[in-house]
């Protein structure tokens, strides 16, 4: 299940670099999740923009964010997924992954996160969190190796930024306390994913949901963007689908992929390839929440979320039978970057 590009890809010299994660937690009961977002930049500590943030957005679009200028406080894996960063204790060791029952214990200030854990608390934020995840579908066909997000040229140091999905779904089962309430879930949907290099794109879009009202174990991920390739810039996206024990692909080097995004709103994507097409149209009235991203001047606000959204699939075969047709009513829909000020159609 563990996904290539899971563990941290800092090489320990280069200050001009960034590597941030995302988990989310839905809970499709009242129609809310829970979307925590890791970042740490320029971790040799040297500088201007050097530190580690922690950003979630909660419940009825409440945001908060924790910055840790101590870069030295955060570790992670080089060959798994694994990290975490230690703002308060009174342990006198070099930071690593504690037990939960250590980490609740001795750990006032921070959080850890596995493939299979995510547990945290921010005290000046009054919140806390500590679940547990079955993994479910990782990126790629189940049962056999699983797949890089972006193919066999993410491994060269060719695109900017790096973009992997870890866990396209999973069951998590634990609790989160944010802001006085304490919201207790089982077997809820869980997502995960990352990405690394200089900046994020210059602009993009995203589409993810794994909670369908009609649809059992179906997981849509979605995105594109206008990104660095060497010395050039290109437009490209992609849609991942896993249902029923079977992966269905639609990336520039198999299909024909077409969007139109509204500045806010409406997104509309269309893929063909030569067994299958599909389409997603998700759509929201919501105002949406502004959210940080890395870039080279450090973390800006550029990237308007909303985990609300309303979002329908279509998947049919070539010759038109129809395989999906699912509903959502929390969908994460997003779009960020610069130059929304005119639909992007493509």
């Amino acid at each position: 299940m563990e996904t290539p590009h899971s563990g941290y890809h800092w090489n320990g010299f280069d200050r001009s670099f960034f590597e941030g994660w995302y988990f989310r937690v839905t809970l499709p009961r009242l129609r809310e999740s829970f979307a925590f977002m890791y970042s740490i930049e320029d971790p040799s500590g040297g500088g201007a923009n050097n530190g580690v943030a922690a950003q979630i957005l909660g419940i009825d679009y409440q945001y908060l964010l924790s910055s840790f200028p101590n870069p030295n406080k955060f570790w992670a894996s080089k060959d798994r997924l694994g990290l975490g960063h230690w703002g308060e204790t009174n342990l006198d060791i070099r930071p690593q992954l504690l037990s939960m029952e250590a980490f609740e214990n001795q750990i006032t200030q921070g959080y850890q996160v596995t493939a299979t854990l995510h547990q945290g608390a921010l005290p000046e934020h009054n919140c806390r969190w500590c679940y547990q995840i079955v993994p479910v579908y990782g990126w790629g066909q189940p049962q056999q190796p699983q797949q890089a997000t972006a193919g066999w040229l993410s491994y060269l140091p060719i695109f900017e930024p790096g973009w992997q999905i870890l866990m396209a779904h999973g069951l998590a089962t634990g609790w989160i306390e944010w802001r006085g309430e304490r919201y207790e879930f089982s077997r809820a949907p869980a997502y995960s994913e990352k990405n690394w290099g200089r900046s994020f794109p210059e602009k993009w879009f995203w589409v993810n949901c794994n909670s369908f009202s009609e649809t059992v174990g179906l997981a849509v991920t979605a995105g594109g963007g206008r990104r660095k390739v060497l010395w050039t810039m290109e437009e490209v996206a992609m849609i991942g689908i896993h249902y029923r024990d079977r992966f269905y692909e639609f990336v520039p080097w198999n299909s024909q992929i077409s969007w139109q995004i509204q500045p806010w709103g409406e997104w509309r994507i269309q893929a063909t390839n030569g067994d299958f097409r599909v389409e997603l149209i998700g759509t929201t009235d919501l105002a949406g929440t502004m959210v940080r991203t890395p870039t080279e001047e450090g973390l800006v606000m550029c990237c308007r979320d909303t985990l609300k959204g309303l979002l329908s699939i279509d998947l049919r075969t070539r010759q038109g039978k129809q395989i999906i047709a699912a509903n959502s009513n929390v969908a994460g829909l997003e779009v960020g970057g610069a130059g929304w000020d005119r639909d992007w159609v493509k």
